[in-house]
């Protein structure tokens, strides 16, 4: 009996002192890819990765900024970038994440259709002066980009 009780002791001492928990995670989800820029989805938050053309001291390249889906903005997003293509004449247009500000810059090109947009980023921190700008994408890499 004794034996019994020792072993049943010990069994619950380690179950109750275990170090290893299974935590939940949510899973990740890569959306669109367009060369290096791609969605990542992560429940319901997304972050757009894109690669800046400006060279800067960091050795990456590839920058990011993020948002929740609220009120379908991830469609929002899409929406506005795709219709700054047929906007006439083409203007650049202001967007305020809760971290960033993204200006979504177009530039005409002399062949039809081929218009391009870049997305120029500056951090909402009074400490950062960083500005990135992505690589032009045409209309069909964004259609690409976001799954559509």
């Amino acid at each position: 009996m004794k034996k019994i009780i020792t072993i049943a002791t010990l069994f619950f001492s380690f179950v109750s002192f275990a170090q290893i928990k299974v935590i939940e995670t949510v899973p990740v989800e890569k959306l669109g890819k367009v060369n290096n820029n791609y969605i990542q989805k992560i429940g319901d938050e997304y972050t757009v990765y894109y690669t800046s053309i400006q060279n800067d001291d960091d050795s990456s390249s590839l920058r990011k900024f993020a948002f929740k889906n609220v009120n379908n903005d991830y469609t929002n997003l899409y929406n506005i970038i795709v219709n700054g293509f047929t906007a006439s004449p083409l203007y650049d247009i202001k967007l305020e994440l809760p971290n960033n500000y993204i200006w979504l810059h177009y530039t005409g090109n002399v062949v039809p259709d081929k218009a391009t947009v870049q997305f120029m980023v500056s951090s909402k921190e009074r400490d950062a002066a960083t500005n990135n700008v992505s690589e032009p994408l045409v209309k069909d890499q964004i259609n690409k980009l976001f799954q559509k």
